[in-house]
């Protein structure tokens, strides 16, 4: 078949919309309320590390290798994030979508029929005949305003989105896992506690016993002590409820059922790591939620030009080459050969009762609420960093305290028993002595699970390891296209076990 496509007609019809202009607003950053400094952050120095960054492996200032381990599944395993990873790649073939519409589209056809003209019909040779075809057409609509490369924007913009709000629920979801890990080590660190007292009450249950034995104590002295026991031994019990439902949510984390995970005991050793906190405009470049915001406003932004072109008139160009005979051996014949090549048709409306302009305002409003979103997006960021900071500041003031308040009850506990033993006061004072002493110790022991909790969240709100570098290119965010991506026919479909 000999199929003549003119290339220097091919090349003046795709750059038409080149020249073309594109309407509406280009996208520009919108303002957001940034200050010079955070107000909790006076007198922050950190120590360590002395990056003015956080570490992409942020888990490893924590200094815990089985932290490590747990955190470091969470990208490739959370269902969570499987799920946002597929609606990226789900956002990035919708790049490619649009971006197929500033192509032509060919086709190809053939015809193959037998028929019968009607009684008076005017043909030249009566009766039945036959009929072959064979063409190949082209249809194609030169972006004049610039409505499908707005669109491409948007969509570019959007798939960038997506990037970064699988960022951020990548960050989210390991944040999440260091939580509930302190907070295991913490019930630990209680139940080490609890165990150590239980001792302790045990060992005062004995000593009454005793007293009582010999006549110096009271029955009642006995029955208390052992409830004192029993009730610490109950609350003992009590925390691998807790212990349970935390060791459960890490599995659940990191895509495991809560069978295939099993954490051993381990209390709380780990301190506090020093956190760099950087300049607060900094922030606006290393959080994913916030990236994603403003790519969400640039997405909304192009969506008024895509809007605005409906006002303009559209065009469609075809061109169409082929042949049609009555028998297959004419049919490649330049006698039964036929083109065409002009305007396929052009379309202006003059009136829609409003729709038009319904959409081009609703799309301005639609970027309106988008900039409010990513300026909040930005406040709140501004507030979980601030938020943090006075937390870790207050509670490294309150476990200061509360150490001394635990030295105190525990040497109020040894004086006490002495006294008892002396005879000097009643096992009523013990009691209350070891209660005091007992939540004092829960205290202090909560105090630096809630401490490494603020640590962890401080880093979640500092955006982690993340920077806006990391944030795929309009180029990266449309995918890498391959020549089966051109395709009619799904890969799949073809053989060529593309998943």
């Amino acid at each position: 078949m000999n199929l003549r496509i003119n290339p220097t007609l091919v090349l003046t019809l795709i750059s038409l919309p080149l020249a073309g202009c594109m309407v509406g607003p280009d996208h520009v950053r919108p303002e957001a309320a940034v200050t010079d400094a955070f107000k909790e952050a006076k007198g922050w120095k950190p120590a360590q590390p002395r990056d003015t960054a956080l570490p992409q492996t942020w888990w490893q200032i924590f200094n815990d290798p089985k932290l490590n381990e747990l955190v470091e599944q969470v990208a490739g395993a959370n269902q969570s994030v499987a799920q946002a990873e597929a609606q990226y790649r789900q956002a990035q073939h919708l790049v490619q979508s649009s971006q197929s519409s500033l192509l032509p589209v060919a086709t190809l056809t053939g015809q193959v029929s037998r028929f019968q003209a009607a009684s008076g019909q005017s043909i030249a040779v009566p009766g039945i005949r036959n009929l072959f075809g064979l063409g190949a057409g082209a249809v194609w609509e030169p972006d004049l305003w610039g409505r499908i490369r707005r669109q491409v924007e948007a969509n570019t913009d959007s798939a960038q989105a997506s990037a970064g709000t699988l960022q951020a629920l990548i960050l989210s979801s390991q944040a999440t896992l260091a939580q509930n890990y302190f907070q295991l080590q913490t019930l630990d660190a209680q139940k080490a506690l609890f165990d150590d007292t239980v001792a302790a009450f045990a060992k005062t249950l004995e000593i009454t016993k005793n007293r009582y034995a010999v006549g110096v104590a009271g029955k009642a002295d006995v029955v208390q002590a052992e409830a004192q026991l029993e009730s610490a031994r109950a609350q003992a019990v009590n925390l691998g409820v807790q212990r349970a439902k935390l060791e459960h949510a890490i599995a659940v984390l990191i895509g495991k059922t809560p069978a295939e995970l099993s954490l051993p005991a381990s209390p709380l050793l780990v301190p506090p790591p020093s956190i760099p906190v950087s300049l607060p405009s900094e922030l606006l470049e290393r959080r994913p939620d916030i990236a994603a915001a403003e790519r969400q406003v640039a997405a909304a932004n192009a969506k008024i030009g895509v809007a605005k072109a409906a006002y303009f008139p559209t065009l469609n160009l075809a061109v169409s080459n082929g042949y049609q005979a009555s028998d297959v051996d004419t049919l490649l014949t330049m006698a039964r050969r036929y083109w065409a090549l002009g305007p396929a048709g052009a379309a202006l409306t003059l009136f829609d009762g409003g729709v038009k302009n319904a959409q081009y305002q609703q799309a301005i409003a639609a970027h309106d609420a988008t900039v409010a979103a990513y300026r909040q997006t930005v406040l709140t960021g501004f507030q979980e960093v601030e938020d943090n900071l006075a937390a870790l500041r207050i509670l490294q003031e309150e476990i200061q305290v509360q150490d001394k308040a635990v030295k105190a009850a525990e040497q109020a506990v040894a004086l006490t028993i002495n006294q008892y033993k002396a005879g000097t006061v009643s096992y009523l004072n013990v009691m209350t002595a070891q209660t005091v002493a007992l939540s004092n110790q829960q205290t202090a022991a909560q105090l630096k699970g809630e401490q490494l909790n603020a640590s962890v969240l401080l880093v979640k709100a500092l955006g982690g390891g993340w920077n806006e570098r990391l944030l795929p290119t309009k180029d990266e965010a449309d995918g890498d296209r391959k020549w089966t991506d051109y395709l009619i026919l799904p890969v799949d479909l073809l053989g060529f076990g593309q998943k």
